[in-house]
């Protein structure tokens, strides 16, 4: 790829992302009121997007071979527990994310 090529996706990248970041500012800001599915959808997606990403995580966990998915669900214990513990998202995924790397590097080889 060449640099001009590498400029010109940059630039677009971050054409798209800024339009994407303004738009809901230009239709909805002022003094209108948010409509009812936009709050709905705002309620709603955060619950959704954490159960994709449980259902992403643990795909490849295979039970019928060693070590039968122990590690992931190790590290969704330790997640769970951080996070009724803390109530902090960002330290019960990166507690949750550092068992898991300390159980597939040096507990379950």
């Amino acid at each position: 790829m060449t640099d001009t090529r590498a400029a010109i996706l940059i630039a677009v990248s971050a054409i798209v992302t800024a339009l994407l970041r303004f738009l809901p500012f230009l239709f909805l800001g002022g003094k209108r009121k948010t409509p009812e599915f936009i709050t709905y959808l705002g309620k709603v997606l955060p619950f959704a997007i954490i159960g994709m990403l449980v259902v992403y995580c643990l795909r490849g966990i295979t039970p019928l071979v060693w070590p039968h998915g122990l590690p992931e669900l190790l590290a969704v214990a330790a997640v769970v527990l951080l996070h009724l513990w803390r109530r902090n998202t960002l330290i019960s995924i990166a507690g949750g994310t550092v068992c898991y790397m300390i159980l597939i590097q040096f507990v379950f080889r």
